[in-house]
């Protein structure tokens, strides 16, 4: 199955008009005709199985002939709060492999070590976007707009609450310190850590401190070590 995006579609949609991209893209590029089958979620939970009734490359349509609803089989929830890289490669690497293995939420969190300030979340949704179609998810993980550490710790949040800092202090592993069924925001520093003011703001509003691994890790892989952990501890 090759699936397609598009976040407009909703369950009284008959009729789905792609953008001239996307039609150059199924006419030209995957030589799509009148009659194919074309499968489309709008990243909430949703299966449209549609057949093309104008194959154009200026303006493709199809018609929706099935909406199957597709329940995300996650028995959690994952907020992953992260630094954003110096290198942007890095970050959209860690977005790409988080959605693949499942993740919900994320949000880049601009902390006092931060290398990277500024934060163009429109290539980052991008990313997300595709990661979700080639591993065949029909739920779009939610990215949020960049936020300062400052901001972001004075939000109530009822989840399991995680900080990995590299200080040395004591801590549990994640896999030793997570329930299952669960709802998780785990904050990962830059790669600077976190300052010892931002862990102790964290520590004072109920994160745990926790313990990814005997190496220290960049932050991109220490964001995808706590994905994986959480997706092991639930299996």
């Amino acid at each position: 199955m090759q699936l397609f995006f598009n976040q407009h579609i909703t369950t009284e949609t008959s009729q789905i008009q792609f953008s001239k991209e996307e039609s150059r893209h199924i006419v030209r590029v995957l030589r799509k005709k009148e009659g194919d089958i074309l499968y489309i979620t709008n990243g909430e939970g949703f299966l449209f199985t549609s057949e093309i009734i104008i194959a154009s490359d200026k303006k493709c349509i199809a018609k929706v002939v099935t909406i199957e609803e597709k329940p995300n089989h996650r028995n959690y929830y994952l907020h992953i709060v992260i630094a954003p890289t110096k290198n942007n490669d890095r970050l959209e690497w860690f977005l790409e492999k988080a959605t693949e293995i499942g993740i919900d939420e994320i949000t880049p969190i601009i902390c006092k070590n931060s290398e990277r300030k500024v934060v163009k979340t429109e290539r980052l949704s991008k990313i997300i976007q595709s990661a979700m179609k080639q591993s065949l998810q029909f739920t779009l993980p939610k990215l949020n707009e960049p936020i300062k550490f400052s901001d972001f710790i004075k939000k109530e949040d009822n989840s399991s609450l995680f900080i990995a800092h590299c200080e040395d202090s004591e801590k549990i592993t994640l896999k030793n310190s997570a329930s299952k069924n669960t709802n998780y925001t785990i904050l990962i520093g830059p790669e600077g850590d976190f300052s010892s003011t931002e862990i102790e703001q964290a520590l004072t509003k109920g994160y745990q401190p926790i313990s990814l691994g005997n190496t220290r890790l960049r932050t991109e892989t220490a964001g995808l070590v706590a994905v994986q952990n959480i997706a092991f501890i639930n299996e």
